[in-house]
């Protein structure tokens, strides 16, 4: 049975990664220009250039509502994953709010007042399957938090690879649901333990507790905690280092890391085997060898 799973799980999808040239990393950005906002969008993709080709930026732009989670907004971010888990070029993903002050305030609940319980009930899992849907990204995600992450807004980030935290006083992090009587709701209670582990998740859960970037860090939420006040140079500073890897091995990587750490030790080892088999008949992995030999960068196409 185990044998089966992990023949099915590790198949690598059938796209090609577009090439992308190796080069040092890079400290200084090229697109640090402030996006256009497509008109009425509240959620939209942003492809950065240049050296930095292979980088997509997943911008919020609720401003009004500091990024709840509406319906339009949520449909607007699933299009957006959909878009990203199909495109051949992209690498690495940036999640970020161009919202000051907030990266997502969690639920609309002036919208959610409005509902049924049948609209609840479709919402919450629509919800659902939308964070599912950013944490099986074949690719790396990295979620900057320069403001508010609150309950479903931290759930989202939960869902990243990777979280920076930004140094102002508006970040504030934390799953705050049982201040309201209910609990998290959108795979609060799961991903936060496997995290930071139980008895930690419990104290944050149970007492609605809001941390901020250092302390954030200090629970093990945060990967970065910078005393600038934005994340997002760490996070392209992540995201350069990641991108001239070979993708497939990333892919693979991110698979592995995954999937293999919901086994026990013995068959999350089998599982890592059977992921570093897909590898082994790629084009990459012949270049990454060629390249050490001839002592070059590689150059790697993604096949």
């Amino acid at each position: 049975m185990l044998r089966t799973f992990l023949a099915r799980s590790c198949q690598p999808q059938r796209l090609r990664v577009a090439p992308t040239a190796v080069s040092g990393i890079r400290f200084v950005s090229t697109t640090q220009a402030a996006p256009a906002h497509p008109e009425g969008k509240e959620c939209y993709l942003e492809r950065l250039q240049g050296e930095d080709h292979g980088i997509a930026v997943l911008n919020f732009n609720r401003p009004k509502a500091f990024n709840a989670l509406s319906r339009k907004f949520v449909g607007e971010f699933r299009d957006a994953l959909q878009e990203l888990r199909y495109d051949s070029e992209a690498r690495v993903v940036i999640v970020r709010s161009l919202v000051e002050g907030a990266f997502c305030a969690g639920a609309d609940l002036r919208e959610r007042s409005t509902m049924n319980m049948v609209e609840v009930k479709q919402f919450l899992a629509s919800l659902r399957d939308s964070f599912r849907e950013l944490e099986t990204l074949p690719i790396p995600t990295i979620a900057v938090i320069d403001g508010a992450a609150l309950g479903g807004g931290l759930e989202m980030a939960l869902c990243c690879d990777m979280r920076v935290g930004g140094g102002n006083k508006k970040v504030k992090i934390g799953l705050v649901e049982t201040k309201l009587a209910i609990i998290p709701g959108a795979g609060g209670t799961q991903r936060l333990p496997r995290l930071i582990g139980i008895p930690k998740a419990k104290e944050l859960i149970y007492s609605s507790k809001i941390l901020n970037s250092a302390s954030a860090k200090d629970f093990g939420i945060l990967n970065h905690a910078v005393t600038e006040e934005s994340g997002y140079n760490k996070a392209l500073e992540i995201a350069r280092e990641i991108l001239p890897m070979g993708p497939l091995a990333i892919r693979m990587a991110k698979t592995a890391i995954d999937k293999g750490t919901q086994f026990e030790i013995d068959s999350g080892l089998e599982y890592e085997q059977a992921c570093y088999a897909q590898i082994m008949p790629s084009e990459d992995r012949l270049e990454g060898l060629a390249s050490f030999r001839e002592k070059r960068k590689p150059n790697y196409k993604g096949k």
